[in-house]
C-alpha cells in the first residue's frame, strides 16, 4: 500500500507528523471521530521502528507496577494499568475482523536471579487486580529464578494490522516537514495549515520546547528469526534490559536481545547467535533484524501536551520498549486533548510531570561525554560524537540514538537530515 506525497498547500484541522503505529492510530480514532485530520511521514509509512516490532500486545511491562506503586502510589499505577488493559480490549475488539495473525498468548516477565523480584511483581499486580501467577519457565533452555504470569494476553502481525486500518486514512508519503511555524508546517511538497499538532515521530522533533533531549535515550535491541526451534507457547521477556525475549510466530521462534544504549557496545547479534548455536543446535537462522526504543526517566511514556509553551502542540514518545499497548494509549489520550475532552488517563502520562529521577543523571552524563569527546564525524542533532557500530555497520549518536549510514544518511531521529538543520523557531 503507498500513498503519494502532498502536492500543494492545504488545510486541516489536526496534522500529525510521523506514520508509524503511534500515528496511525492517532489518525484512525479522530477519523473515527469525524475530526478533519492528516498525517505527514517523511517516507513511507511503517518504514520505521514499528516494522521491527515483535508485537506483544500485554499489560506485563517488565517488572514496572511494584515500581509504579512504590514511586507514585496505587492509584497512578492502577490507571497505567487500566490504560494498557483497555488498549488491549480495543485490539482485540478491531482485530476480530481483520486478518493479521491475532492470537491469545501467555505472557511471561522472567529473572535470571532474583525471585523477590518476580514475588514482589506478583503481589503488585494482585493489589491492582491482576491474577498475576508466580511460574516456572520450563520452555525456556536455561535456568531462571522464575516469571511472573498473565494470562489471556496477545501477539500479532502489526503490519498487516495497521495496513488495514490506514487504507482510508488521509495519508501523505514522502512528505517531509523540513520547518515548523505557529500553526503552519512547511514540508517538501506544500504547507500545511493546522489548528492542532501531534508529533509522533518515536523521538520529538522540536529541542526548544519539553527537554526531550534530557528525559529520553534510546535503547538497541536485536532479534533472530529460528527456523527448527521449540515452540514456547508463550511470550516471554528478560526483566533486564539487557536480557533475552521469546514468542513464536508461525513455525518460527524469534529471539530478541543482545541490547544496548544506541551508540554504546553490546551484544548484538553474536550474542544471539552464540546462545541459539548453545540451545538450540538444529535451529537455523532465517531472519535477522534490529530495532531501537525511546526509554522515559520512570518508565511511562510522554503522551500529552508536548510542553506548558505549546498549548496546540500534542506528542507520544518514550514507549519503553511497549510500544503496541501503549500507541494505542496514546491514541485514546491525544484524540481526546486535541478535542477538548478529558481524558482519564492523561494526568499519568503527561509529559510534564517530574524530571528528577536518577536516569537524567546518566542521560547528561552522556551528553557531556559526546559533546566533549573530540573526534568526528559529528551527529547534526545536538553535536556529539558519533560512534560506529561494526554490526551494523552504522554511525550511532550515544547521547540521543540518531543513526546514519556509512556515507552519512540519516536513518534513526531525533537528527532530521544527513547535515545541520533546524525545523524552525515554533
Amino acid at each position: 500500500m503507498r500513498f503519494g506525497p502532498l502536492d500543494g498547500n492545504i488545510n486541516t484541522d489536526v496534522l500529525i507528523i510521523g506514520g508509524g503505529i503511534a500515528g496511525i492510530l492517532c489518525a484512525y480514532r479522530l477519523k473515527s471521530a469525524g475530526v478533519d485530520c492528516v498525517l505527514a511521514e517523511a517516507g513511507e509509512i511503517l518504514g520505521g521502528i514499528t516494522q521491527n516490532t515483535t508485537a506483544k500486545i500485554t499489560i506485563g511491562h517488565g517488572l514496572l507496577y511494584d515500581k509504579l506503586i512504590k514511586r507514585y502510589g496505587e492509584n497512578t499505577a492502577h490507571l497505567y494499568l487500566e490504560a494498557q488493559t483497555h488498549a488491549g480490549e480495543e485490539y482485540a475488539n478491531l482485530c476480530r475482523n481483520i486478518d493479521c495473525d491475532y492470537e491469545k498468548k501467555d505472557s511471561y516477565v522472567y529473572s535470571l536471579r532474583d525471585r523477590r523480584k518476580i514475588e514482589r511483581e506478583v503481589t503488585a499486580l494482585r493489589r491492582l487486580g491482576i491474577l498475576a501467577e508466580f511460574s516456572d519457565t520450563q520452555e525456556l533452555p536455561m535456568e531462571t529464578a522464575g516469571a511472573v504470569c498473565v494470562k489471556d494476553q496477545a501477539q500479532f502481525h502489526p503490519l498487516k494490522f495497521l495496513y488495514t486500518i490506514a487504507k482510508d486514512l488521509p495519508i501523505y508519503e514522502n512528505t517531509k516537514v523540513v520547518e515548523l511555524k505557529p500553526n503552519r508546517a512547511v514540508t517538501s511538497h506544500g504547507e500545511i495549515t493546522y489548528k492542532k499538532l501531534i508529533v509522533a515521530t518515536h523521538f520529538p522533533l522540536l529541542n526548544k520546547h519539553g527537554g526531550y533531549f534530557v528525559k529520553l535515550y534510546q535503547h538497541r535491541s536485536y532479534v533472530l528469526a529460528l527456523q527448527n526451534a521449540p515452540n514456547v507457547h508463550g511470550m516471554y521477556v528478560d526483566e533486564s534490559d539487557t536480557g533475552l525475549s521469546f514468542r513464536n510466530y508461525g513455525d518460527l521462534l524469534l529471539l530478541g536481545g543482545g541490547g544496548h544504549r544506541t551508540g554504546k557496545q553490546g551484544g548484538c547479534w553474536q550474542e544471539l547467535e552464540e546462545f541459539a548455536d548453545t540451545h538450540y543446535k538444529n535451529a537455523r537462522v532465517v531472519g535477522k533484524w534490529a530495532t531501537q526504543d525511546c526509554m522515559t526517566l520512570d518508565g511511562i511514556p510522554y503522551i500529552g501536551q508536548y510542553a506548558g509553551s505549546t498549548p496546540d502542540m500534542y506528542v507520544a514518545a518514550g514507549f519503553n520498549k511497549w510500544g503496541m499497548t501503549n500507541a494505542m494509549a496514546a491514541a485514546d489520550i491525544l484524540s481526546d486533548l486535541v478535542r477538548g475532552k478529558p481524558n482519564p488517563y492523561a494526568a499519568v502520562f503527561s509529559p510534564s510531570r517530574s524530571i528528577f529521577h536518577p536516569q537524567i543523571a546518566v542521560n547528561i552524563f552522556e551528553s557531556a561525554v559526546g559533546l566533549l569527546t573530540p573526534t568526528v564525524p559529528r551527529c547534526p542533532h545536538l553535536g556529539c560524537a558519533l560512534k560506529y557500530n561494526k554490526a551494523e555497520h552504522t554511525w550511532d549518536c550515544p547521547c540521543h540514538g540518531s543513526r546514519f549510514s556509512e556515507d552519512g544518511e540519516v536513518m534513526d531521529n531525533p537528527a532530521t537530515d544527513d547535515h545541520r538543520g533546524r525545523l524552525g523557531d515554533l
